[in-house]
């Protein structure tokens, strides 16, 4: 299962461990079973402190729970946490061996006072770059409350359950029997839907803040570079994001980064906050942006509210809010989003083998889907509202000679379908000869670009472009003195991570420049 060399890196790992813990598993005679008893027993080979037992009961096979003796700590992966769950396995493998994890004290202590039961079940897939974030907090949350319990579970491999829970989305959580959230999550997002007072604490918290010298508005590359060049200046710095890393979460290959040949979205989004956190900077997470109120003279402290009802205020802004994926807007895509309708391939391709699936777009990011899918499912359908792709043309010959793919141009899509609760298929009109025709199909993979999140400057003095992008000069401010703008969510083309990050640099550069002027 491992090679030598991820078995010295495991067993550096595992020197980590302090206290000893058993490996309990639940098996059958199947070939998974066997893969997974080979992979429990080339771990427990690099480590004497743990303990492989055989004799689980688990209702999932194959399966296994890592209990301390005579305790169990809740926490069961069901499947083979192989892929991007690898990650997942090491850490809780550490932390219920004694590592500290690195959640703050605060974080820590809410866990330890959640006071109810807690039942969760995680539905993941090992080509899910979204999923590891819930599961290592889910399983976080159970080693650390002897109340909370956590079940981790292998989609493609339990698709039994898949069907019968029509699970079309990963990851997919369950608490207690009944569907509780789908999508990434992070330790603080779950937290604050299983304790309901904490958003109210935390607002409260955030209204007595001081006001800042400089504040970023969003947590992605752009808000994250402009946070370092702030705080370098040592002017009081924070950044209040809905989600730290934004949309690079979602992201899957990143190999465009100069001087980094190959990263992942959620690796690089987890060294952005790293090294944003090395320096005086309050981040505020969880915290969506809905009213901005500019100060009413020159040199004056604007005012950011948000949805959980705080209020920030700050000499400068930077707004960093960023993009999504622009949804098609047809009949029938809302209600069936999670249900057959997705926007990310790699993580919910799997749920798909051998299925009937559209991709809308014939940019990159749609004819990569579509080649990403060609191996997993039965048939895959390339709708491009052009009459000719605009993929890169490496791309477009490597779809090409796919079996199993049908391009068809010059097509808009009208209408998604289904049956009450899954995509059955959709409709597009041939817009050469206005002709109506339908597919049959199960999924379908949305592909068509990024909007900028700017709906709540619509009633702002903030100029914005027809597109709706913050219209910036040349040193990043945008048309209100003192209010400065960065990343995809300006009129800047070419929206890249390096590019985002420059411009984050810059106006955080304007703004100190800014402020020692005004």
């Amino acid at each position: 299962m491992l090679d030598d060399n991820l078995k010295a890196q495991l067993k550096a790992y595992l020197q980590k461990v302090t206290q000893p813990f058993e490996i309990v598993a639940s098996l059958d005679d199947g070939d998974k079973s066997q893969e997974l008893f080979k992979l429990l027993t080339e771990i427990t080979e690099l480590c004497d402190k743990i303990t492989l037992k055989t004799d689980g009961e688990a209702a999932r096979t194959p399966s296994f729970a890592l209990n301390r003796p005579g305790e169990e700590t809740g926490l069961t992966f069901a499947g083979i946490p192989m892929g991007h769950e690898f990650t997942s396995l090491v850490l809780a493998l550490l932390q219920v061996g004694g590592h500290p994890p690195k959640a703050s004290d605060a974080v820590i202590e809410q866990i330890k006072a959640l006071d109810a039961d807690l039942h969760f079940e995680t539905y993941f897939s090992l080509s899910c770059q979204n999923c590891p974030d819930v599961v290592q907090a889910l399983n976080l949350m159970a080693i650390l409350n002897p109340r909370i319990r956590h079940v981790a579970i292998d989609g493609a491999l339990f698709q039994d359950e898949v069907e019968r829970r029509e699970i079309m989305s990963v990851p997919s959580v369950y608490l207690n029997g009944e569907p509780f959230d789908q999508g990434r999550m992070s330790l603080e997002q779950i937290l604050a839907k299983v304790d309901t007072g904490a958003a109210e604490r935390e607002a409260a918290k955030l209204n007595d803040k001081p006001a800042f010298d400089t504040l970023m508005i969003g947590g992605g590359p752009a808000g994250a570079a402009a946070a370092v060049y702030a705080a370098r200046k040592g002017i009081r710095t924070g950044v209040a994001a809905e989600r730290f890393g934004g949309q690079v979460l979602d992201t899957l290959a990143i190999e465009n980064l100069i001087s980094v040949p190959h990263t992942e979205g959620p690796k690089l989004a987890a060294a952005l906050e790293e090294h944003v956190k090395e320096y005086e900077v309050d981040i505020m997470n969880l915290q969506r942006a809905v009213e901005l109120v500019p100060s009413s003279q020159p040199g004056g402290e604007h005012e950011v509210r948000f949805e959980s009802d705080a209020t920030l205020k700050s000499r400068t802004l930077v707004l960093a809010t960023g993009a999504r994926w622009r949804e098609m807007n047809v009949p029938g895509e809302a209600e069936y989003r999670n249900k057959g309708v997705a926007y990310c391939p790699h993580c919910d391709g799997p749920l798909f083998k051998g299925k009937r699936v559209a991709v809308i777009g014939g940019g990159n990011s749609g004819v990569e889907a579509a080649i990403d899918l060609a191996g997993l499912v039965a048939e895959v359908t390339l709708i491009e509202f052009m009459d000719e792709l605009r993929a890169d043309d490496v791309l477009q010959k490597k779809l090409a000679s796919l079996p199993n793919v049908e391009i068809i141009k010059g097509a808009r899509t009208t209408e998604v379908t289904g049956d009450g609760s899954r995509v059955t298929g959709l409709t597009f009109e041939e817009r050469a000869s206005g002709e109506l025709r339908r597919l049959d199909l199960e999924g379908v993979f949305v592909q068509i670009g990024l909007v900028p999140n700017t709906e709540w400057l619509k009633d702002s003095p903030i100029e914005l472009s027809e597109r709706g992008e913050i219209v910036t000069d040349a040193r990043g401010m945008t048309s209100v003195p003192g209010i400065f703008a960065a990343g995809d969510v300006t009129t800047v083309p070419y929206k890249q991570i390096v590019i985002a990050m420059g411009e984050g640099s810059r106006a955080a550069l304007g703004a100190f420049d800014y402020l020692i002027r005004s």
